[in-house]
């Protein structure tokens, strides 16, 4: 069996700098998709991370298991690859394909995740369902992405300081602002066997801070500032507490 990474050592691999406030939003995200990931993998079984090209998220959280990243765009292969490395995992593979035409057989995998992904591709149903179909009987489907309600910046106080959320959209490749838990459930058609949120009301305002114009002097004072009652808010962040984004799994 191939456990998963123990919390605290799969989080000090967060990919994005300075994890506890640039990147505290992107920290959130790894510890809510560790709160709904499986505990555990048998050593013979494949996992496809689709959009992971980037970050390498699946191999942090199982290292040392057999993993398959898919991105469209060929150039994230080498992100991929030093992720892979970082995490130690000997049986990782780059593929360069499309989401909505995946090249695996029926139920090739047994755990298929898609972490901020389905908010970038048009045609979500088909992506969903090529998800559903290369997962084989009893595996999982793991997402995360922004609630359909996400909006930047959260505090209206910072419009001032941020670019527009559509322009961080064209520039994330967003063509959806994101999904309810009930939405997701109609687009993949099975209930939810397990959500965690992330980025709640207090903590994002690191998140405003994070994507400002601000100069770098004054987003550190910010920080600073506030940086009690984000921590306590970070650290009393429950998995079915408010959060402006989620993960969610599936058992297929």
């Amino acid at each position: 069996m191939i456990e998963k990474s123990p919390l605290r050592k799969y989080l000090a691999c967060n990919p994005f700098p300075n994890g506890r406030f640039d990147g505290l939003f992107y920290r959130e995200k790894m510890r809510a998709i560790h709160r709904i990931s499986p505990q555990a993998i048998g050593s013979d079984d494949r996992i496809l991370e689709v959009g992971g090209g980037r970050s390498g998220l699946a191999s942090y959280l199982y290292p040392g298991a057999d993993i398959i990243t898919l991105d469209i765009d060929p150039a994230y292969g080498l992100h991929y690859l030093q992720a892979a490395q970082t995490a130690q995992s000997a049986r990782s593979h780059f593929v360069c394909a499309d989401a909505r035409r995946l090249p695996f057989p029926d139920g090739y995998f047994t755990v298929v995740t898609l972490f901020d992904v389905l908010e970038h591709i048009e045609d979500d149903e088909l992506a969903a369902r090529e998800a559903l179909r290369v997962t084989r009987k009893g595996g999982c489907v793991l997402v995360s992405t922004p609630d359909s309600q996400w909006r930047y910046p959260y505090y209206s106080l910072m419009a001032r300081f941020c670019p527009h959320e559509s322009e961080l959209m064209r520039e994330w490749g967003h063509v959806r602002r994101g999904y309810s838990i009930a939405e997701l459930e109609r687009l993949v058609g099975l209930p939810v066997a397990a959500s965690a949120t992330f980025i709640n009301p207090i903590t994002a305002f690191y998140h405003d801070i994070a994507f400002s114009r601000l100069r770098r002097r004054y987003q550190i004072m910010l920080y600073a500032l506030t940086a009690l009652p984000t921590a306590i808010a970070y650290t009393l962040h429950g998995k079915s507490m408010p959060g402006t984004e989620a993960a969610v799994a599936w058992k297929v």
